[in-house]
């Protein structure tokens, strides 16, 4: 069987009781990063073994770690911060372990979306999670059809690409279009700013962000 399992995006009193009992009984913990898990394993006294899953290995572990969840093993994936497969490694073996019969059980928990969408304001009753926008190739093609997009569109992006993102979405969506960018979500220094893509994008030119970045867009009317 195999748990996947969210872990804070910030505050450590995010993380489930549940979460932490599934960690502690598994035979194998898959992290993103052992290092940053091991951080948080240590704080929640959890000695479940780890191995390292991550973007760079999956295609050659999802294999292997399978047929092992299929012979028995009971393990858990988890991201440095969040859910993962969202934004985050984890398909590939889900859907390794969905095509062997082995059975999958995501745990509910964070996932930093979710309370930037709501904390914008914005309509929150149909929308579309875009994450990452391609840096390079195919990023002004994405740009034009989310044009047309009715529902409130929600992005990641590093603090240091917000600015020339936000004039992107000037150029594309107009500057008047309605948005929030939030930042270090469920962290000390959490802020939601508010206003038109313009306005946002004059107060991050001066104000330069840091932290991680959740972006939400109202839909063309």
């Amino acid at each position: 069987m195999l748990y996947v399992v969210p872990t804070p995006i910030g505050n450590l009193e995010d993380m489930t009781f549940r979460a932490i009992n599934v960690l502690k009984q598994v035979d194998l913990i898959l992290a993103e990063d052992t290092r940053t898990s091991g951080i948080l394993l240590k704080h929640f006294e959890i000695q479940t073994p780890m191995m390292s899953h991550h973007k760079f290995n999956e295609h050659q572990t999802v294999e292997q770690m399978s047929e092992r969840m299929l012979a028995g093993e009971t393990m858990a994936l988890i991201s440095d911060a969040g859910t993962p497969a969202i934004s985050d490694p984890g398909f590939m073996l889900v859907r390794a372990c969905v095509e062997k019969g082995v059975k999958v059980q995501c745990l509910p928990g964070a996932t930093a979306f979710v309370p930037a969408l709501v904390d914008s304001g914005l309509p929150n009753d149909r929308f579309c999670f875009e994450g990452f926008l391609p840096v390079k190739k195919g990023r002004q093609t994405k740009l034009k059809n989310l044009s047309e997009e009715e529902r409130t569109m929600i992005f990641y992006e590093s603090p240091f690409r917000l600015v020339k993102t936000l004039a992107q979405f000037v150029q594309y969506f107009g500057a008047g279009r309605k948005a929030s960018v939030s930042r270090e979500i469920s962290k000390f220094y959490e802020t939601t700013q508010r206003g038109s893509l313009s306005e946002l994008v004059d107060f991050f030119t001066k104000n330069p962000p840091k932290g991680e970045i959740v972006i939400v867009i109202e839909g063309r009317k």
